[in-house]
């Protein structure tokens, strides 16, 4: 919901970082791969309870994988005319994005219930809403591009926006980090509002395919 808005307000600052980082030796995909680290790093600082460094590493890992399209882009840009461009650095971020995602939410489960008692099947939920939002947005994507319908936003796949995206899901993982004894209900509700979002991608992409 907020995704359209909080790029066009981060838009100049990660311009003038990638502006930074374009050197020789840093590429978009050592990003990916540098962010996907960190938020594995962030998932295991979680678990064994050290929410701080987990809050750091997380937030940092969300600005590193920023950066990694916007100096795609940049270099894109500054080709000569008529080169070509790979699809792999979009097929790897957006791979990654679901590895950290899915190991944050394992890793927030494991620090809750081990050093708060709560209860498993909130976060259960929260990866079950998660996984039929992944598979709604990349079968969209999948036949969009097939039959000419694909949305494009600057992403490297058809993005059907809706109340949970990026911005919201960085929000809500950032609040389990910082309030570990409230995980489990602010899971069951962020949940609910992912699963909310799911039902309206299968609703949005079918009508948009028909």
């Amino acid at each position: 919901m907020l995704d359209r808005s909080m790029r066009a307000l981060i838009a100049r600052p990660t311009d003038a970082l990638a502006r930074a980082l374009d050197r020789p030796g840093i590429t978009p995909d050592g990003l990916t791969l540098a962010g996907l680290a960190i938020g594995l790093g962030s998932a295991v600082a979680a678990g064994v309870q050290w929410w701080g460094a987990a809050l750091v590493l997380w937030l940092l890992s969300r600005v590193v994988d920023g950066l990694d399209g916007a100096l795609a882009r940049r270099r894109r840009t500054a080709a000569p005319e008529g080169s070509t461009h790979s699809e792999a650095g979009g097929f790897l971020d957006i791979t990654a994005d679901f590895v950290v995602y899915g190991a944050t939410v394992v890793g927030v489960a494991v620090g809750a219930t081990t050093g708060f008692d709560a209860p498993w099947w909130p976060f259960l939920l929260v990866l079950l809403a998660y996984y039929i939002n992944g598979a709604a947005f990349l079968a969209f994507s999948s036949i969009a591009e097939r039959t000419g319908r694909q949305l494009d936003d600057g992403r490297s796949l058809s993005f059907l926006g809706r109340i949970a995206e990026g911005t919201e899901t960085i929000v809500v993982h950032a609040l389990w980090l910082i309030l570990p004894f409230w995980a489990a209900p602010i899971a069951i509700g962020w949940a609910a509002l992912v699963g909310v979002s799911a039902v309206q991608r299968i609703v949005a992409g079918y009508r948009a395919l028909r």
